[in-house]
């Protein structure tokens, strides 16, 4: 096909017929040959019988006459040959036009294009239906850009609908512009479009409101944001919730402020959680005051404190993570999407940091959520340990409540509370416990508060011991046996032992290897066992050969033969 431009001589100079019609083949010949749309004229078979270089050039054509007795199905697949066909034997039959349809055409090659379509009827000089002829606009570049913007905006969607943190855009008057599913929740709001237009003061009480206010105030002035604030959240229907907040600055395209946005991380079970701890600890120091139990409540503030270091640890653990979320980073994607509000398009499809917008906002997404999962775990941690001082505090007022008066017991649940009480001691050095309790003890009629005083100390010794042993595992085994009238509990350990000459003033006032020691404890049990009808004695093969307390208690006074 030789397709030529007519000149514009030949295009402004009227004459006859012959040269009209030359004229008007020269125009066809000059717009089929530079549009960039693809022209075509079709007969009443479909096939093609003229057509724009544009078109030619799009299928790799060889030759102007290539396409020239072709059909749709020879260069698509089946499903978009066939619609197109259809079309236009509709065209044929009532010779209504189509106008406008978006046409997705995958080539035969399998290569993928979009066109906006428009197909009229080809009519002759009679006024016939001869063909078809269309016009098909290539808008694959804007369906590219289209599914970016929709992928980039449902990654938006989905961390405002999904994230565990209230996000929030306020304008100047700090009222909502758009906001997270969490913070609907957090104000018992079932719609976050329901917040739109309102501010702090609609849902919070007036002390958490004007604090927020002021700080978004002082924000649109200084520019200076607010990163990892703790906030005390006081809302109208009485409860209070507390957050690590962060906003920055909300600015258009010539860095004008015009807003505010944030970030804010509930911590209500952080500030929850380190509110029981005090109360328990407060509680404990009380209970212990009263129930005089010095050396009993000297292992439980010991045990406790070692459980509150592991709290200590796992707050400063959570806000650590808190202050250093992911979520700031909110601030500069946004800050890019309104540096390029008007060319978005273009910025995310053809700018190099623009096309890793949904690459960044789905690995910013993974990482919001694996923080929510290490807060998860953290605070099942805080949980566990608060239980702990729970247990031990309930320990610590049963003793008390019966402190001097005999009633029956068994040595073994004695031991075990002993033992719990340690627990945490236990877990930090690795210590394994070993029971060999003989069954069937009988009970024995003595001072409850009495005998865990003296099992307390020969366990806290024994832990004591193991400490400075140096062995690779380090081991406590406890034996509960009966004897003639009596019953025998014996704590042997695996630590540093003790030399043969210290045996016999071992349980001496005063006497003491361990530097800082006051060699109270194991005079006091001693003591406290005669009391009792009993004896406490220990047995060691020397240094580094560990050491076995025999605590022997009769089955009811007096002392057992």
């Amino acid at each position: 096909m030789n397709l030529r431009v007519a000149t514009w001589n030949e295009a402004q100079s009227p004459g006859t017929d012959a040269q009209e019609a030359a004229q008007a083949g020269a125009l066809l010949d000059a717009f089929l040959a530079n549009s960039i749309d693809y022209i075509y004229f079709k007969d009443k078979q479909s096939r093609f019988v003229r057509y724009s270089r544009s078109l030619l050039e799009h299928f790799d054509g060889p030759d102007p006459e290539w396409l020239k007795g072709k059909t749709d199905f020879d260069l698509y697949v089946e499903e978009r040959a066939r619609s197109a066909f259809n079309d236009e034997q509709e065209i044929l039959r009532t010779g209504k036009p189509l106008i406008g349809k978006l046409e997705k055409g995958t080539r035969a090659d399998g290569k993928t294009t979009w066109v906006l379509t428009t197909k009229m009827a080809w009519l002759n000089t009679d006024g016939e239906i001869v063909g078809t002829f269309g016009i098909s606009k290539d808008v694959t570049a804007l369906k590219a850009t289209e599914a970016k913007l929709a992928e980039t905006s449902n990654l938006l969607e989905t961390m405002l609908e999904h994230s565990p943190d209230c996000i929030y855009f306020k304008d100047r008057e700090s009222r909502f512009i758009r906001c997270s599913s969490a913070l609907a929740t957090l104000v018992h709001v079932a719609d976050p479009e329901f917040l739109r237009g309102k501010s702090d003061f609609d849902i919070f009480l007036e002390e958490h409101a004007r604090a927020a206010f002021d700080d978004e105030q002082r924000i649109l002035k200084t520019g200076q944001p607010i990163v990892s604030k703790p906030e005390k959240e006081t809302h109208s229907d009485g409860r209070t919730t507390w957050a690590l907040t962060t906003k920055l600055p909300w600015r258009d395209k010539a860095g004008n402020i015009v807003g505010t946005f944030g970030s804010s991380k509930d911590i209500t079970a952080i500030k929850e959680a380190e509110a029981k701890v005090e109360q328990m600890h407060r509680q404990l120091l009380e209970t212990s005051r009263m129930a005089g139990m010095a050396e009993v409540a000297t292992d439980v503030l010991h045990n406790v404190g070692n459980v509150l270091n592991s709290l200590n640890v796992s707050a400063h653990l959570i806000r650590g993570r808190l202050q250093n979320s992911k979520v700031a980073a909110l601030g500069k994607l946004m800050s890019m999407f309104r540096e390029h509000s008007d060319d978005l398009a273009a910025f995310l499809t053809s700018d190099k940091k623009g096309k890793q917008m949904p690459e960044f906002l789905q690995q910013l997404m993974g990482v919001l959520l694996s923080e929510r999962e290490e807060m998860l775990k953290e605070m099942l941690s805080v949980t566990r340990n608060i239980d702990h001082i729970k247990d031990i505090v309930a320990m610590q007022q049963n003793y008390a409540q019966v402190s001097g008066v005999t009633e029956r017991v068994q040595i073994t649940e004695l031991a075990e509370d002993a033992v719990r009480m340690h627990a945490q001691g236990f877990s930090e050095l690795d210590l394994r416990v070993v029971r060999d309790y003989e069954p069937g003890l009988a009970e024995i009629i003595v001072d409850r508060h009495k005998v865990l005083q003296i099992v307390v100390s020969i366990i806290r010794n024994a832990v004591q011991a193991c400490e400075g042993s140096g062995h690779q595992e380090n081991r406590l085994t406890i034996r509960a046996a009966a004897g003639k009238g009596c019953v025998r509990l014996q704590v042997q350990d695996n630590g540093v032992g003790i030399p043969r000459e210290n045996l016999v003033s071992i349980f001496n006032h005063g006497f003491t290897t361990r530097p800082g020691g006051h060699g109270f404890g194991l005079h006091m049990s001693a003591l406290a066992a005669k009391e009792l009808g009993g004896s406490l004695t220990v047995e060691s093969d020397g240094a580094g050969m560990g050491a076995a307390f025999t605590l022997q208690l009769p089955l009811r006074p007096p002392v057992c033969e």
